[in-house]
């Protein structure tokens, strides 16, 4: 079957009864007549000095590069970041990558498009999290810690609406619907996994750490479907943030240890690992280690699951014995494992 045959059916599957034409299905000459999200607008030069517009396009399987070519056609620039509009144009591959050309814009009436298929969203439901969350948070023992983590998950009831909805982060890892809570559980299991690895280990402390580490993103990122940095991100970052409330929280639960106050700040303010990668502090206690080692493995497993789903999407993979090429982020060549028998 050839790939934009393959597509074709894709795009039949993943429309349903409502026929949307999602972005994971777009391929080369496919004609676009649909509703999506504005991401991003700017104007540009082409380099004969003529004026275009460069618009990024999303729904809940990804984004595409836009462009408008003719910017002074009647009303075509009528919109606005955040805007849902209805466009009409053609795909074809630049360098790689899919390209929408729009030939006609304009802002969809509310009521015309489900919100829900313009935000990517975790693969695990938020009930399954939720129920996954409140078991991690029982098995910690330590009645200080314990306190704790129901003061920020479980009293703050606002905070855990936006924690189980906001994404982990802009565009690297888990950059999705339910995100934070997801990378969250995935780090914390990996972190049970160290402790019944390696005993010495304070388990209650650790698990805590794991929990609170990226609290302060629910600050440092807006919510969908801006996801972008805040000024509180852009100034103080997501470490200080979460460092700030846990100890906070810490000096408002009486008879909490200060020396397990400080512990726990450090596991914070440390996770990232290396001063370069916006640490305050070098891990200093193997808990503080262990986090940071659990908090890089799943970012970067994530990172790569993420570039290898997009290559089968967009078809790449299939090209060149499945090897996808370079990722920055990896810093590597990637390919997908073969699945012998």
């Amino acid at each position: 079957m050839e790939i934009n045959e393959f597509f074709k059916e894709r795009n039949a599957e993943a429309g349903g009864s409502a026929g949307m034409k999602f972005i994971e299905t777009f391929y080369d000459g496919m004609r676009v007549s649909d509703v999506y999200l504005v991401k991003t607008k700017n104007t540009a030069l082409t380099k004969n000095g003529k004026e275009y517009l460069n618009v990024t396009l999303q729904d809940r399987t990804g984004q595409v590069d836009a462009k408008v070519w003719e910017p002074n056609s009647p009303g075509i620039s009528d919109f606005d970041v955040l805007d849902y509009v209805y466009v009409e144009g053609n795909v074809s591959v630049y360098n790689g990558t899919n390209q929408l050309s729009i030939q006609r814009l304009r802002v969809a009436k509310e009521g015309s498009y489900e919100p829900k298929n313009y935000l990517p969203v975790s693969s695990r439901s938020k009930e399954d999290m939720e129920a996954e969350l409140s078991q991690m948070i029982k098995s910690v023992k330590n009645p200080y810690l314990n306190k704790l983590l129901n003061v920020i998950f479980v009293e703050d009831e606002a905070f855990h609406k936006e924690f189980m909805q906001h994404s982990a982060a802009k565009s690297v890892h888990h950059g999705f619907v339910g995100g934070l809570a997801e990378h969250t559980l995935s780090v914390a299991g990996v972190c049970d996994f160290f402790a019944k690895q390696y005993p010495d280990l304070h388990r209650d402390l650790l698990i805590t750490a794991a929990l609170c580490h990226d609290i302060g993103k629910v600050i440092e990122l807006t919510a969908f479907p801006k996801n972008d940095y805040s000024d509180a991100g852009q100034l103080i970052g997501h470490i200080v943030i979460g460092y700030q409330r846990v100890t906070e929280v810490a000096k408002n639960i009486p008879g909490f240890p200060h020396t397990l106050a400080a512990e726990l700040g450090h596991c914070i303010l440390s996770h990232h690992g290396e001063l370069e990668y916006g640490s305050p502090k070098k891990p200093a206690l193997m808990e503080a280690m262990a986090l940071s080692f659990a908090d890089n493995v799943d970012a970067k497993l994530q990172t790569m699951r993420e570039a290898l789903d997009a290559a089968d999407k967009s078809g790449k993979a299939a090209e060149g014995d499945g090897w996808i090429g370079f990722n920055r982020l990896i810093d590597s060549n990637m390919r997908r494992t073969s699945k012998e028998s």
